[in-house]
């Protein structure tokens, strides 16, 4: 009987096709047969839950990490999902105030964003992706308890300058504004390993991209990369796997015999 693996995946670009947005069919194959063989399976990823959910279905998984490792999902029902450090978001929307930068914040697991006015909007356009903005000139951001994202019209070469960048994990998709959310990819895997009782040493993480770095720790458990990952991820891999629309997770998981 093989040893059971727990096996966490990105999404994008990594079990999905970056063009098509649709699971490669090879790694849907890959993530059967790892089930069958009585492994667990499980996404791990940086989009909001509610966002997130529908990709966890579509997918066919039980389980899920999101929220940046602040939500974890088990046998498809939430167990957590932890907002950002609220002293630490009022301190970075403060200083934005200060320094006349737009903002939004997503204060509930939703599409809705919030802000006193649609100065964001007038710095940097709409965001790239689905969002109700709700402005309301009453709005108040230190009456808010929980803060889920921050998004910023903070231009790259004004980064360093931002005081307060440090104090939340921060990314940017988009040229145009930052983003500040949870990431702790490696933090979820751990607290759900603790959930399940399982070792750590049997953990297999795949990834492909920058977010992922955090979770790519060959200290304490496997770490494959996608072919087209980037370099600094490979850098950091235990495995690199062909690319994924080249049936890279099927071919490694038949390599590694873990089928």
């Amino acid at each position: 009987m093989k040893t059971k693996k727990y096996f966490f995946f990105d999404i994008d670009g990594t079990l999905t096709d970056l063009k098509t947005k649709q699971i490669v069919p090879s790694a849907k194959k890959a993530i059967e047969l790892l089930q069958q063989a009585g492994h667990f399976v499980c996404i791990n990823t940086g989009r909001a839950h509610y966002k997130a959910e529908q990709s966890r279905k579509e997918l066919g998984f039980e389980n899920m990490i999101c929220n940046g490792g602040n939500g974890l999902v088990i046998d498809g029902e939430l167990k957590e999902n932890i907002p950002l450090d609220r002293n630490n978001a009022l301190k970075i929307i403060a200083e934005a105030k200060e320094k006349g930068i737009g903002y939004l914040v997503a204060i509930n697991d939703s599409i809705e964003v919030y802000s006193e006015n649609d100065l964001f909007i007038q710095q940097v356009g709409f965001r790239k992706e689905p969002t109700t903005y709700i402005f309301d000139k009453n709005f108040d951001y230190q009456q808010v308890i929980n803060f889920y994202k921050i998004y910023l019209a903070l231009d790259q070469k004004d980064e360093s300058s931002f005081k307060t960048l440090p104090l939340l994990g921060s990314l940017r998709f988009e040229k145009e504004y930052l983003m500040f959310q949870p990431d702790n990819k490696k933090g979820g895997i751990i607290k759900m390993m603790e959930l399940l009782n399982a070792p750590l040493e049997d953990v297999i993480v795949f990834g492909d991209d920058y977010n992922d770095l955090d979770m790519f720790d060959k200290e304490l458990w496997t770490c494959v990369a996608m072919g087209n990952a980037c370099d600094a991820l490979k850098e950091k891999a235990t495995y690199i796997a062909d690319q994924n629309i080249y049936d890279g997770i099927y071919k490694i998981c038949q390599e590694k015999k873990w089928f």
